[in-house]
């Protein structure tokens, strides 16, 4: 399977969190083939005086989504965060992952829609901080399954 996650983070040393990350990401959840640049953005659905820095990975893995959520999550464990966005209420963290797409072993897109996961993630392509990485590492695909998007916001 083929996972592209995106990252960010808006606390401490941002370029040594998202290092941080990818190499965990490599260690409990799959090959990293792609890392975009890092990205700084002003915070998105908050006020914040932190800006972020995002970057977006793809990853391929044996592991089914909730696994690789799973994963995640023990990832941000693991580098400190304490508590996920919880309806739309966002803050400040030191690292935030999130699964954006999922491609099955044929290259089909696969589609969840259950309480702790959407797939594809259900606000990226309004998202510009989401959508400049990806279409760095990955253009081909925001051209397939974002042909009109805006890059968003």
């Amino acid at each position: 399977m083929i996972y592209y996650l995106g990252l960010g983070t808006n606390l401490g040393d941002r370029e040594a969190n998202l290092r941080t990350a990818v190499r965990l990401l490599e260690e409990r959840v799959g090959e990293v083939l792609s890392l975009s640049a890092f990205y700084a953005t002003e915070p998105w659905g908050f006020a914040s005086e932190h800006v972020f820095l995002n970057a977006a990975v793809c990853v391929r893995t044996a592991l089914l989504p909730l696994e690789v959520l799973g994963r995640t999550q023990e990832v941000e464990r693991a580098m400190g965060r304490r508590h996920k966005s919880v309806d739309g209420v966002y803050a400040d963290r030191v690292i935030d992952v999130d699964l954006l797409l999922c491609f099955d072993e044929a290259g089909g897109l696969v589609r969840m829609e259950r309480p702790e996961l959407t797939l594809p993630h259900p606000l990226m392509h309004l998202r510009d901080f989401v959508m400049k990485p990806l279409a760095e590492i990955a253009p081909e695909v925001v051209r397939r399954l974002f042909p009109a998007a805006d890059g968003g916001r």
